[in-house]
């Protein structure tokens, strides 16, 4: 046609600026996946050393009472003499310091001509007071074997912890219970002492007859001890 130029291309070839796509100004996508949960490294926190100076506070405590414990246990009643003794014919073991305040109770009953029942009746409730120890505590200010208070008339602090004393006194009240020698053993002793626990002498009845009768006996073999 009159009036226009058709320009032709060799075969092969692109064109040049007319055919290149514009850019639009959008930023091209994030192309990183994303991140998955729990995938990312968690840091550790370093375990702390053992910081003495952190601690010698708290360790100074605990060590004051460790010792105050110590010396509270060594300093509260009569240490316990070391030995046992196995009484024949029973399944009862005692230390050798419950088998010497056993013969000096037996021996004040014999001394004030009572029968072996008081001798019982009383190793039966020192061993619930006291088991047979002759402590210097107890409750409120109870004392000795048979945990006798000064306070209620039983004789001063150094008495009541004074073995013959002590024993001569649980009898001087014994003997005047009615029918103690043939009344119940727990009955009897709750008399002469008034416990909270009343009935609580009677688990003793008979390891306070098995002893009664070792502690009595001309037999070497009745009481055996190491």
């Amino acid at each position: 046609m009159a009036g226009t130029t058709i320009t032709s291309h060799p075969a092969g070839t692109r064109r040049t600026t007319a055919s290149r796509r514009r850019s639009t100004g959008k930023r091209r996508p994030n192309t990183r996946r994303p991140g998955v949960a729990g995938s990312r490294k968690k840091r550790t926190r370093r375990k702390k050393g053992f910081d003495a100076k952190r601690w010698w506070p708290a360790l100074v405590v605990a060590a004051a009472v460790l010792v105050g414990v110590a010396w509270d246990s060594e300093n509260t009643g009569s240490p316990p003499v070391p030995g046992h003794c196995t009484i024949s014919g029973s399944p009862f073991t005692v230390t050798n310091e419950q088998v010497a305040n056993a013969r000096t109770i037996a021996q004040v009953a014999h001394d004030r001509g009572l029968p072996d029942r008081a001798i019982v009746i009383a190793l039966a409730t020192a061993q619930q007071e006291s088991r047979l120890r002759n402590l210097d505590y107890g409750d409120r200010d109870s004392l000795g074997l048979f945990q006798q208070r000064p306070s209620a008339g039983w004789g001063t602090a150094a008495q009541v912890q004074d073995p013959v004393y002590a024993a001569n006194r649980f009898y001087d009240h014994l003997v005047q219970i009615p029918g103690w020698e043939t009344g119940d053993l727990t009955t009897v002793a709750d008399a002469v002492q008034r416990s909270a626990f009343p009935l609580a002498y009677r688990q003793w009845t008979g390891f306070a007859q098995s002893l009664a009768a070792a502690i009595s006996s001309d037999v070497d073999s009745a009481l055996t001890c190491n």
